[in-house]
């Protein structure tokens, strides 16, 4: 077994994520269990390379722009970003946003805790998820909200988007065993955000539906 892994960016997939936002997975393709690493790129100025966001994980984050511009907008202050320029991010509750200036810029983020071992996010695997969708490939998708399940079994969010995605696909038992995994898991909040879920479209005329939504 190789002891080391290559991956070049120009051969990672990218794919869509919140808004304009385009993300290249790397810390799942590679394996990586110690820190949390992605990147963002944009084929046009003023797309996202940075979703607008607080870091509530608690994590410290650097990023660095590796190619083109971009316009960092941290609590309101702007930063210019060109190509070389590292930004690091000590307190998770800053809010923090990119733009970018340039076609082509490419910004690469690493996050973790400073004090305790790495854990992965959990929305890594349906903002994969959801990027496949909507690049036509559900089949694909629903397979990586499966691995999600296995990896963070008791996460209701991994069950309350695995439970969109298989409804999507058409298979409404999987979708309602994953849809009440998710309410027993996270309770109300989960059941709220069912209701208003347009993924769930095909599932309100289903006796089952009243009884997972009703409230406890």
């Amino acid at each position: 077994m190789a002891r080391h892994r290559v991956l070049h960016l120009d051969d990672a997939e990218a794919l869509p994520g919140p808004g304009s936002l385009m993300w290249i997975p790397i810390r799942q393709p590679l394996g990586i269990g110690a820190f949390g690493i992605n990147a963002y790129t944009a084929d046009e100025a003023g797309a996202d390379v940075v979703e607008e966001h607080t870091e509530d994980s608690g994590h410290e984050e650097l990023y660095l722009v590796l190619a083109g511009r971009a316009t960092f907008t941290l609590d309101g202050e702007e930063v210019d970003a060109a190509a070389g320029t590292i930004l690091f991010l000590p307190e998770h509750d800053v809010r923090r946003g990119a733009v970018a200036q340039e076609p082509g810029t490419l910004v690469l983020a690493i996050g973790g805790w400073p004090d305790r071992p790495f854990e992965a996010s959990a929305w890594e695997w349906w903002f994969r998820a959801y990027g496949l969708q909507d690049l036509g490939r559900l089949d694909e998708a629903r397979a990586v909200m499966a691995e999600g399940s296995q990896e963070r079994p008791e996460d209701a969010n991994i069950a309350y988007h695995r439970a969109c995605l298989e409804a999507l696909g058409g298979d409404r038992d999987s979708a309602f065993a994953q849809l009440m995994r998710a309410v027993a898991l996270g309770g109300d909040e989960m059941r709220r955000r069912a209701i208003g879920e347009q993924d769930f479209a095909a599932l309100r005329a289903d006796p089952r539906w009243p009884i997972v939504v009703a409230p406890a």
